[in-house]
């Protein structure tokens, strides 16, 4: 083999490497993006059914219940549109309340109902995700054209 051909053959490798490489890293970014959704946005048949994705807005006013295991949570998620009930078995964050901004991961069962494996909640009076944000004001704009 000339020496021409053993340089062509190494450049080919290399560049057949990258194109491995860079296939590989793609799909484990793609494997591992959560897109977020509002209850509304799911209603409407937005959000995906075969991937885990986040929902956010406030928790619904009363609709807190804790099974007797002590662990199960369910509570409704609204953006003062829509509503989506959430089940959630683990420990909520001390910040977890009523009318407080949350973000849930997890997956839209067939039933509608939300099984989510993280929930996040707001850490002060000024702070909400800028999705969950912009999903409420997007619903008090709906509101407002409806009432009128």
């Amino acid at each position: 083999m000339k020496p021409r051909h053993k340089k062509l053959a190494l450049i080919t490798l290399v560049v057949a490497a990258l194109g491995v490489a860079v296939a590989l890293v793609l799909n484990a970014f793609n494997s591992n993006l959560v897109f977020f959704f509002s209850p509304t946005q799911i209603v409407n048949g937005e959000a995906p059914t075969s991937r885990a994705f986040r929902i956010g807005g406030l928790v619904e006013a009363g609709s807190i219940k804790r099974e007797a295991d002590g662990l199960t949570t369910t509570f409704v998620v609204t953006d003062t549109a829509k509503s989506i009930p959430v089940t959630y078995t683990g420990i909520l964050p001390d910040l977890f309340k009523e009318g407080k901004g949350v973000v849930a991961e997890g997956r839209l069962g067939s039933d509608g109902r939300f099984t989510a494996t993280q929930v996040l909640a707001k850490h002060d009076e000024n702070y909400m995700p800028p999705e969950a944000a912009h999903a409420l004001e997007q619903a008090a704009k709906a509101q407002q054209t409806i009432v009128k």
